[in-house]
């Protein structure tokens, strides 16, 4: 496999001088006011609101895209490839190490060379300054623009971008791109995502990796192709059998998940430990893994196993995860059970969360339940997608509270994606999926194989959805501990707190990976992160 070149991402990033990033960005006699830094101290608004100006130049795509669909691939190299269908001019530009494969718009144009040659002139003796015309341009601004021509501020402002990109801040320079189409600034997006394509790699820093999947995040948005997109990059089985899927590799590289089942196992065992019929409903079951460990632990219980039954929940689009339907997740929880001496019933229900009633969960007398909700309920739509949207969250909670269960799991990512705006929450999406790309770096080389293909096609899949797609196609809206805590409360639960034995040992194992890692207890939460950003949140409940 080729490796993609990688750029270094400095303060001198660029040895070439103003006047060939210009022949690039070309400045349009309109406004910049976009400029929102993001730095790893947090983000520092540089804003600076002037009158629109004529409008000189957009991006060439933004009046000739449709809502057509797009699919996306990924070359050997390892660089995503965009394959939008709106279509560009034949002379287009086209970079060396353009990782995300999505055309340069040549839009920075115009039809009259003469005046934009004028008009750079003018910027550039702006951005030089003069003995006879050096004035304060933060002092006009602040005073409201008294005798400052709009010529004036625009090149300030240009000549503050240039600086941006010479300062070739990965992170600054996307969070200004994404501020961009946030105002609808077509033209300085497209110059933006000119330099982006170059300083970005899917065999780079973890920055640089993740910035190629939220670069085509961006492109997809203003292609309106992130649906489409999102639902081509699934976690596919390898072409071997004998391999593990991509999401199981991304379960044993990244402890987070493994860990974040193992508490909510923890909890279902205390529970459940007088019981003697228990049924564990999971709305979202995809390979099973989570109860190949629970089964072993109440095999072992004193006096015996209880007969476990669980209730399988999941959309049969999510084959693709399994290499099959939900009799092949029944298969292997069996073949376990049988080994254990555990009695044990798998019972299937293959539909979406939003389609679940109390008919599909097959409840039986005297069972002692138990409801697991994993992953899952961020999917779960919310009043907020639209006026039409039912709110199947506080429905499926409802639903769950109308079973009596002995015990609810929550199981969630620690990030506020679901009612943030477009650009906060761009910003949450890069510090929360930055730190997973970073803990990943810990486990497998950046050139490995099975590295680049979890990340491909289990993680750029959810980051493109979060920036490219609003409304219903919308489909990862995560929410923070406390809104689910509120939510939980609502529906009448009450907080159950986990074992400190399970907690002990969850501790104990934690100790085998990097110490970067973090497990912090709070409020009967227990937090799972690398180094001081939660990634994941897991607690439990009861009636």
């Amino acid at each position: 496999m080729q490796t993609s070149q990688k750029h270094k991402i400095t303060g001198k990033y660029f040895d070439q001088p103003v006047q060939e990033l210009e022949s690039y960005c070309r400045p349009p006699n309109q406004s910049l006011d976009l400029y929102q830094s993001c730095s790893d101290d947090g983000i520092k608004a540089v804003h600076h609101s002037v009158q629109n100006l004529e409008q000189y130049c957009t991006l060439e795509s933004s009046s000739g895209m449709q809502n057509s669909s797009s699919t996306a691939s990924f070359s050997p190299n390892g660089s995503p490839d965009s394959q939008p269908n709106y279509s560009y001019p034949s002379d287009l530009h086209h970079f060396p190490d353009n990782t995300c494969g999505s055309p340069v718009s040549d839009s920075c144009v115009t039809d009259n060379e003469h005046d934009l040659k004028h008009m750079i002139r003018q910027l550039e003796t702006a951005m030089r300054g003069t003995e006879s015309d050096n004035f304060d341009i933060h002092a006009i601004t602040a005073s409201g623009g008294g005798g400052a021509t709009g010529l004036s501020i625009e090149a300030e402002r240009w000549k503050y971008m240039m600086e941006m990109i010479a300062r070739g801040d990965l992170k600054e320079l996307l969070c200004a791109c994404a501020r961009a189409i946030e105002n609808d600034n077509m033209h300085t997006s497209d110059c933006l995502m000119t330099q982006l394509r170059q300083m970005v790699s899917v065999s780079g820093e973890p920055i640089q990796r993740l910035g190629a999947y939220m670069l085509e995040g961006l492109v997809a948005r203003l292609a309106c192709s992130g649906s489409s997109i999102y639902k081509a990059l699934r976690c596919k089985e390898p072409a071997s059998a004998e391999l593990l899927s991509y999401m199981h590799i991304l379960y044993e590289i990244c402890p987070y998940f493994k860990f974040g089942y193992m508490s909510a196992n923890g909890a279902i065992a205390e529970a459940m430990k007088e019981e003697s019929r228990v049924h564990i409903i999971d709305f979202q079951i995809a390979q099973g893994s989570q109860w190949l460990t629970l089964i072993h632990a109440l095999a072992a219980r004193p006096g015996g196993p209880p007969s476990i039954r669980i209730t399988g929940i999941d959309d049969p689009t999510s084959a693709y995860a399994r290499g099959g339907g939900l009799e092949i997740v029944g298969q292997r929880l069996r073949k376990l059970a049988e080994s254990c001496n555990v009695p044990f019933e798998f019972h299937a229900a293959a539909i979406s969360g939003t389609e679940v009633q109390f008919e599909n969960l097959g409840i039986q007398p005297g069972e002692a339940i138990a409801v697991n909700f994993a992953m899952i309920l961020h999917h779960m739509p919310d009043e907020s997608v639209s006026k039409r949207t039912q709110n199947h969250r506080d429905r499926l909670l409802r639903l769950a509270k109308s079973l009596s269960p002995k015990v609810v799991t929550l199981v969630e990512q620690e990030a506020n994606t679901n009612t943030t705006p477009f650009f906060l929450r761009f910003v949450e999406t890069m510090h929360h999926y930055l730190a997973i790309f970073e803990s990943i770096d810990v486990s497998l080389p950046r050139e490995h194989k099975d590295r680049i293909n979890v990340e491909q096609h289990c993680l750029a899949r959810e980051i493109v959805n979060i920036i490219a797609c609003e409304g219903p196609e919308r489909v990862e809206r995560h929410e923070l501990l406390g809104k689910w805590r509120s939510r939980f409360i609502m529906a009448g639960f009450k907080p159950c707190p986990l074992s400190s034995i399970v907690n002990a040992t969850i501790k104990t194992l934690l100790q085998s990976y990097c110490d970067k890692y973090t497990l912090e207890e709070r409020d009967g939460v227990l937090y799972l992160g690398w180094m001081n950003r939660a990634i994941i949140a897991s607690c439990a409940w009861r009636c």
